[in-house]
């Protein structure tokens, strides 16, 4: 009873400060757009909403676990592992923006995946070539503009909380581009939103950032062992989150 009573709250919460958010992101746009290429204002926005909305849930504990850099080198594609829908959440605490490669259908969620497309994160269809192509192509646009990429080289959640295979993608783009690759990683938002029902859970959730990969002088060739040094990063990482201290309020914040 008290679960449900607290998960509805924890919806309508959501929905409400979706709401404000993507009000306040149509009047920046409005105002920023014609001058603000990186859509840096309206991103801001949509990242401090994804904060607020944990805040005021009773559910959620999310925050950054250690001291994150406080600036990303100029092209940087970030990877994660994904445990559910409520890691973009959870990485909306680190302090930077990033742009998010999604699946198409979380940009037709009210507010929410308009919220998405008005800050400029990154659509595309899985299984769909063109889609995908054309979707590497804006990420690599806005590498171009010194907007950090996140994507999840899994593609899908874990179901198992195991890492799944990397996909090409992440590693080839950052290569393509020669980009840093920064692996970061999360855990426990799977408690937070478990999968078949509507009701939340109670988690303690943590990101961890870990040490960038320089691409430079990579060709397509080095694909294959730029994603081993990921995933050997990513698994240390998630590794130290098993047991997370409590982190400092001012890592909270979003920048």
């Amino acid at each position: 009873m008290i679960n449900g009573l607290l998960s509805l709250w924890t919806w309508v919460e959501i929905a409400l400060v979706a709401l404000v958010g993507f009000l306040l992101q149509l009047v920046a746009a409005l105002v920023t757009l014609p001058f603000d290429r990186r859509r840096r204002v309206v991103g801001r926005i949509i990242h401090s909403a994804g904060v607020v909305a944990t805040r005021l849930s009773p559910f959620f504990d999310f925050a950054v676990h250690g001291q994150p850099p406080p600036s990303l080198a100029r092209r940087t594609v970030i990877v994660s592992n994904h445990e559910s829908h409520a890691d973009p959440f959870l990485l909306a605490h680190l302090p930077w923006q990033m742009r998010f490669l999604a699946k198409a259908s979380l940009f037709k969620i009210p507010l929410i995946g308009w919220g998405l497309w008005v800050a400029g994160d990154i659509s595309v269809k899985r299984g769909t070539a063109d889609s995908v192509q054309e979707a590497m192509r804006e990420c690599a646009w806005w590498l171009e503009q010194g907007m950090p990429v996140m994507i999840f080289p899994e593609g899908t959640r874990s179901r198992t909380g195991e890492l799944l295979p990397f996909k090409d993608g992440a590693f080839r783009l950052a290569i393509e581009s020669q980009a840093d690759l920064l692996p970061v990683a999360v855990r426990g938002t799977r408690e937070a939103m478990p999968n078949h029902t509507w009701r939340f859970g109670f988690s303690k959730a943590r990101v961890m950032v870990g040490t960038p990969i320089a691409t430079k002088g990579m060709t397509l060739a080095d694909v294959e062992r730029l994603k081993l040094l990921a995933r050997g990063q990513i698994e240390a990482l998630r590794g130290q989150l098993s047991s997370p201290p409590a982190p400092s309020p001012a890592l909270r914040r979003v920048a």
